[in-house]
């Protein structure tokens, strides 16, 4: 099988995942940690193209397990993310970090926010190593082991 298609494979799974535990997946923190994920991704290289943003914000409000909290509202969050990001790469991916870590001891919410990484990563058919480096940051960060997810 060519990466290409593996690589739509595991998003697709992770995204089949996700929708079944999509009534689990609704706090704040949740929510706060996706989209400080989605960010990391988008900006995994240092920086973020007006394109990729755009598809990036359009993959958000189209995700269906992310459909339980506004749009605009995941807009505005990974666009701040992502300001920070822009104004000082290392000190907002400190903050980034930290957001995700709120959601630590709640083990189904830190796989589904590992695995919304993956589904923004892979969205293009192109998860590549600086994107896997980021999921598997936060994979260590969270106290999962990246491998769970082949990273």
């Amino acid at each position: 099988m060519a990466l290409w298609d593996r690589i739509k494979d595991s998003a697709q799974t992770m995204q089949n995942q996700l929708v079944a535990k999509k009534n689990e997946l609704k706090s704040g923190a949740f929510r706060d940690a996706s989209m400080a994920m989605c960010a990391l991704v988008a900006a995994a290289d240092g920086h973020v193209d007006p394109s990729e943003r755009q598809r990036v914000a359009q993959l958000i409000a189209t995700n269906e397990v992310l459909q339980n909290f506004s749009a605009d509202d995941l807009r505005r969050r990974f666009d701040d993310y992502l300001d920070k990001l822009s104004a000082d790469f290392d000190f907002g991916k400190v903050g980034l970090m930290q957001e995700i870590g709120k959601v630590k001891k709640k083990p189904v919410e830190a796989r589904a926010v590992i695995q919304i990484g993956i589904v923004i990563g892979g969205a293009d058919g192109d998860f590549d190593k600086t994107e896997q480096a980021v999921v598997r940051e936060v994979c260590y960060a969270l106290d999962i082991p990246p491998a769970e997810f082949d990273l």
